[in-house]
Parts: structure tokens; C-alpha cells; sequence
């Protein structure tokens, strides 16, 4: 395949992560939003759903492997991870276990349209620890998104009370509000981590490496918040919980199944979007998602809509903003300095 096409192609899968990214970032925080508003109380239960879908993947890969066997021989390995990937990847995956555990506190104690304001500053992580692990280049424009997605957050503290749901304590909403923003966090700083792994890698990075660090993200994170789990009882808690449950029995293993399956979505884009893209631009589709889960959580949970989640939502969208302005006009700066070597011949002494 010649550069043009091979281009076309990473394109294509490049826009196929970025819907799937989509499908999970929207429907992730909505789904588990209605299992804590229809009696669901386990935390640990929901961080866990979101990692435990990892077996799909492994489906794929089995299939992949026998496809593999035909072309390179009996001898071929079903991993194709090293095994510092393997390690790096299952370190990871605790941590994005962790990160899960963290955002669960969202759905838990926050409107959906909260927590998604707040989550949204994991684009300002994003661009500092891009910074800091993997050398992205900092600008004034990333800067600026920066400070604006701080300060959106920022704006929805000094008003707790204004959308606490009823029946919950101002310490349980502000409890939730900080497990939100350390998940935002976490997040952060998992993106560039994930950019690095591939960085390392001494080989061609395929998607069928791509689909193994996401299974053992996942195996390790799922891990680490069966612990908790174990620890929390939520495992025997799972029975009663689903008879009280309000939409009844049958459709409380139903949210907990589709959970699983549409978390899968985001945390297969996130890996597909840092490969053919950056961490930068997985940070950004994530915060571009903010609107959208925004107005569906209004829509769909009739939740209110005050001045200052508006404020926080402009301040977020005004950073976002500016972070996609910068690289437009970084872009274009090294299209202006980039002299065709044409020209270059002209200028040269005889």
C-alpha cells in the first residue's frame, strides 16, 4: 500500500476510535447514572463494570490469533506484547483502575451534567503531564486551556449546594466532587503514560498490540477493583440490591451487562485515538464530549441547569476552545516555515 492510501487508512480507523471513544464517554457516565438513581449504591460495583468487559477483547484476539497461525506458522505466540510492555501495561491498568474507582464517586453523588464539567479538566492534566512525560510542547493557547478548565471547575465548587440532588449531604456532593476531580486526574496522567508505552516499543505498533494493552488495562484494572469488592462485600450485596432495585430485578442485571459492554467503547477508543493520534488529542475528544453528555443528562434525567453549570460549561468550552486554535495556528506556523526544495535550490550560492 502506497503512503496516500496507507494515510486514507489510519485516517479511517483514526475516525472509527474517535466514534467509538464517543459511544463510551457519552454512554458510560449516563448508563451508571441510572443505576445509582434507581437504588444502586455500590461504588466499587460500578469501577469495577467498567473494566470487567475485558473478555471481548479476548474473543478477538483468539480469532486474530488463528488468522495469525495460517500466515507465520505453527510457532507464532498468541501475545505479541514484550514483556516490559506487558509489565508497563499491567501497571497501568491499576492505575486505571483506580482512576475508575475514583469517577464512579461521579455518577454516585453528582448530576450527570456535574460531573461531566468537572471530569472535563482532565484535558488541563492531559497538557501538563503530556508535558512533563512524553515532551508534547506547551503553549501559551495550552496554558490558557489550562487555567480556564481549573477555573470552570472550579466555579461549580463555590455553588455546591445549587444542584446537590435531594436527600444528600453537602459532604457527600462535595465528596463527590473531589473523587471527580481526582479522576480527572488520574486520567491525565494515564493518557501520556499509555503514549509512552507505545513510544518505547521497539516495533511496529498493530492494532492487534493495540487490543492486547487494552485486555490487560483491563484484567489489571478490573483486579484491582475486585479487591475492593471483595473487601466492600458488594458481591453479596448484588442480590438484594437487584430485588429493591426500582425498574425491577430483570433490568438491574440489564443496566449492569449494557454497562460493562459500553464502558468497553471508551476504553477501546482511548487506545485507538492515542496510537493513530496523541494523548493530546484523546484529552480533547474527551473534553469535546462535555456538551453533548451534558445536554443528554438534562434531557434524559431532567436535571437543573443554573447560571453557574452554565458558566463552568463556557469556561470549559472557552479552554477548549483555545487548545484547538493553538495547534491550528502551531500548524500552520510550520507549514509557513517549511521552504519547498525548489526554492532552496534558488537560494543557494553558485
Amino acid at each position: 500500500m502506497d503512503n496516500q492510501g496507507s494515510s486514507k487508512w489510519r485516517k479511517l480507523i483514526l475516525a472509527l476510535n474517535c466514534i467509538t471513544l464517543g459511544i463510551g464517554y457519552c454512554g458510560g457516565p449516563l448508563i451508571s447514572r441510572l443505576y445509582f438513581l434507581h437504588g444502586g449504591r455500590r461504588i466499587w460495583l460500578s469501577s469495577w463494570l467498567a473494566c470487567i468487559g475485558w473478555p471481548i477483547f479476548l474473543i478477538v484476539l483468539i480469532i486474530a490469533y488463528f488468522f495469525r497461525r495460517q500466515t507465520q506458522g505453527s510457532d507464532t505466540k498468541f501475545l505479541i506484547v514484550t514483556r516490559q510492555e506487558f509489565t508497563a501495561s499491567s501497571a497501568l491498568g491499576i492505575l486505571v483502575g483506580l482512576a475508575g474507582y475514583l469517577y464512579a464517586w461521579g455518577p454516585a453523588k453528582l448530576p450527570v451534567s456535574t460531573s461531566t464539567v468537572i471530569y472535563a479538566a482532565q484535558l488541563g492534566f492531559t497538557v501538563v503531564f503530556a508535558f512533563l512525560i512524553v515532551k508534547q510542547k506547551l503553549t501559551a493557547y495550552s496554558a490558557n486551556a489550562v487555567v480556564l478548565l481549573i477555573v470552570g471547575a472550579g466555579v461549580l465548587a463555590l455553588r455546591a449546594d445549587s444542584d446537590r440532588p435531594s436527600g444528600e449531604s453537602t459532604k457527600q456532593y462535595v465528596l463527590g466532587f473531589v473523587m471527580t476531580l481526582l479522576a480527572a486526574a488520574s486520567t491525565g496522567l494515564a493518557l501520556p503514560l499509555l503514549e509512552l508505552i507505545y513510544m518505547k516499543t521497539q516495533k511496529t505498533v498493530t492494532y492487534t498490540m493495540v487490543l492486547e494493552i487494552q485486555m490487560i488495562l483491563n484484567i489489571f484494572g478490573s483486579a484491582f477493583c475486585t479487591v475492593g469488592m471483595i473487601v466492600n462485600k458488594d458481591f453479596q450485596a448484588i442480590s438484594r440490591e437487584a430485588s429493591q432495585f426500582e425498574l425491577g430485578e430483570a433490568k438491574y442485571y440489564l443496566v449492569l451487562v449494557w454497562s460493562a459492554i459500553i464502558w468497553q467503547f471508551s476504553t477501546l477508543g482511548i487506545v485507538g485515538v492515542i496510537q493513530y493520534g496523541s494523548s493530546l488529542l484523546c484529552g480533547i475528544l474527551i473534553a469535546f464530549l462535555l456538551p453533548l453528555t451534558e445536554l443528554l443528562g438534562v434531557l434524559l434525567y431532567h436535571e437543573g441547569f443554573q447560571a453557574t453549570k452554565g458558566l463552568a460549561i463556557f469556561l470549559s468550552l472557552w479552554g477548549f476552545v483555545s487548545y484547538i486554535y493553538g495547534e491550528v495556528k502551531q500548524s500552520q506556523k510550520k507549514k509557513e516555515n517549511l521552504i519547498p526544495q525548489t526554492e532552496m535550490v534558488q537560494i543557494l550560492p553558485v
